[in-house]
């Protein structure tokens, strides 16, 4: 995590790397997740790369907050805000595999797929 290299989401957000971006303002970024674990899979990306959520400070606060907001409107926008799962991974052991924070926005359009805390 020491390595100043932009991230892969950074390269993204500077359109150096292509994605289908499904929507952005000025502090975040929507994405389709590459590699989905779910019919949607959707990834909320601030612009600010901040590493894992345990690095960000209280001066995120308002970043963090607006995460949220946006996962909400886009699973809204996608028809599934009324059964969504939201994941953030931190660090390497606990699934993380690029370190830009990132929140997950998972769920099934046709309702197929359910969760379970039971089997986290």
């Amino acid at each position: 995590m020491s390595d100043n290299s932009p991230t892969l989401f950074t390269r993204i957000i500077n359109r150096e790397i292509p994605a289908e971006i499904l929507y952005e303002d000025d502090q975040c970024i929507v994405i389709n997740d590459i590699a989905p674990q779910a019919p949607v899979h959707m990834l909320v990306i601030p612009r600010k790369p901040i590493p894992r959520l345990v690095d960000a400070t209280e001066q995120d606060r308002a970043i963090l907050g607006h995460l949220l907001l946006v996962a909400g409107d886009v699973a809204r926008t996608a028809g599934v805000d009324e059964a969504f799962r939201l994941v953030v991974n931190n660090g390497a052991d606990a699934g993380q595999t690029v370190f830009h924070l990132h929140l997950h926005v998972l769920a099934s359009k046709d309702g197929t797929q359910h969760f379970s805390e039971a089997k986290l």
